[in-house]
């Protein structure tokens, strides 16, 4: 491993200038963010439960466990009419997804930053392939020539590396969150519809007694 590195990472890495470093600091800043964000939405998987299950849940509050279960038990929790339901909805999605799209936002940033950041050591090569050529002697030119293209092209790929495989993994960190806020929309609209029922039953049963 560590002979593969000194004969075909290391000399690349050398070619590529000195944005590399940076190039480097943004994959690992980028890398982080994006399995930071895949950590966070594995914990909280809970739309991927059973809908049988978490359906009687809303029925019976007090089975609910786990942290579906502590928002079903919230949303319910001395609620008098379905405006507190979709009040308490909206205080647990502003607990979940803002943070989720802002980390998305974030990582949206450093992936588009990568390629830009190539092109930039694109255009430091190209720049010093024309300085090696003016200021080159007829023993040196090629060697100045080839510095500055690997310089342009290493670069531009090290970006494109970076960004390619991270543009997948947010998508599907993008594609799970839409997951979760329609789970939660499901949750909110399948709690109001049970509260009403019951409100309903209990108004006929209300009824029935005084007739």
């Amino acid at each position: 491993m560590l002979e593969l590195f000194n004969n075909e990472v290391w000399p690349i890495w050398l070619a590529g200038g000195p944005l590399m470093i940076p190039l480097a600091f943004l994959g690992l800043l980028i890398y982080l963010a994006l399995f930071e964000l895949h950590f966070y939405l594995s914990k909280r998987d809970f739309y991927k439960r059973d809908p049988n299950k978490w359906g009687h849940w809303i029925d019976m509050p007090k089975e609910a466990t786990g942290e579906l279960g502590n928002i079903i038990q919230y949303s319910q929790d001395e609620v008098s009419s379905a405006a507190d339901i979709r009040d308490r909805f909206d205080e647990i999605r502003r607990a979940y997804l803002p943070k989720i799209r802002a980390r998305i936002r974030f990582a949206n940033i450093l992936i588009g930053a990568a390629p830009l950041t190539g092109l930039l050591g694109t255009v430091m090569g190209m720049l010093n392939t024309f300085v090696g050529l003016s200021v080159s002697t007829a023993g040196n030119t090629i060697d100045l020539v080839a510095g500055g293209i690997s310089e342009a092209l290493i670069t531009t790929q090290t970006g494109l590396v970076l960004a390619i495989p991270a543009y997948v993994i947010v998508s599907n960190l993008r594609k799970r969150a839409e997951e979760l806020s329609t789970f939660l929309i499901r949750l909110e609209t399948l709690t109001v519809l049970r509260f009403q029922r019951r409100v309903n039953l209990a108004k006929r049963a209300a009824e029935a007694a005084s007739a």
